[in-house]
């Protein structure tokens, strides 16, 4: 689950249950002369306060659940499917803690009480723009749906290891594709995430794409179950 690309990839997972197989992409390189882009686009950023819903998608499970995303004084929880769907799952960043608590997942025995997950150490919406300051830029393109939003394309990816490539052995944890509004980077329309943090997920990728995205608080509530968070 996400949990954590915004979490993990996000401490970049944000952080959701495991393997599945993605949808096709839903993105397109825009038609036309290939004329140089004036822009200097600026990377995604999870704003403040905000409020969006959409759809998870877990293709190789055949799984496409209602999802919402919403942000509040800079805390932000993700919330995929609910009591009535095949998958449930919760990620937040709250008051610089990440959490991650799955409540229904197929063939995994989720047997009660369903813990949540305090991802250990200090993580907040700061740490996570400044992950995400380090996204390489793919290119402009067009989502295409009934919207054909335009939309930039940003790659963001953890890596495991020693911090120096060909000398000691590196493992990779995380990867994101985020696409963000061409003049908002802070209005985010889809993500695919693969890695670790989709342990659940046979093929350890899954999507979300959103049909709204405000500028307006959300509600975040921390479940009764989650453990405080750190002081």
């Amino acid at each position: 689950m996400v949990a954590a690309v915004a979490g993990a990839l996000f401490a970049l997972g944000v952080v959701a249950p495991g393997p599945a197989a993605a949808p096709s992409p839903r993105a397109a390189q825009a038609d036309g002369p290939t004329a140089p882009d004036p822009r200097e686009p600026r990377p995604p950023l999870l704003p403040a306060d905000f409020q969006g819903t959409g759809r998870y998608i877990v293709r190789d499970l055949g799984i496409d659940v209602p999802f919402s995303w919403q942000g509040r004084d800079g805390n932000s929880q993700m919330t995929a499917g609910g009591p009535d769907h095949p998958i449930w799952f919760t990620n937040l960043i709250y008051e610089n803690t990440l959490y991650t608590l799955t409540y229904k997942w197929p063939n995994i025995p989720l047997f009660p009480p369903r813990a949540c997950s305090k991802v250990p150490g200090f993580f907040n919406r700061q740490i996570f723009n400044d992950k995400l300051k380090t996204a390489r830029y793919v290119g402009p393109e067009i989502l295409q749906g009934e919207k054909g939003r335009h939309v930039d394309h940003w790659r963001v990816g953890v890596v495991g290891g020693s911090t120096v490539p060909g000398e000691f052995f590196r493992f990779p944890l995380a990867l994101g594709d985020i696409y963000v509004d061409q003049h908002d980077p802070s209005r985010w329309w889809q993500v695919l995430q693969f890695g670790l943090q989709n342990l659940f997920d046979p093929e350890l990728d899954e999507w979300f794409t959103m049909d709204t995205f405000d500028h307006r608080p959300g509600q975040v509530t921390l479940p009764d179950r989650c453990p405080p968070p750190t002081s």
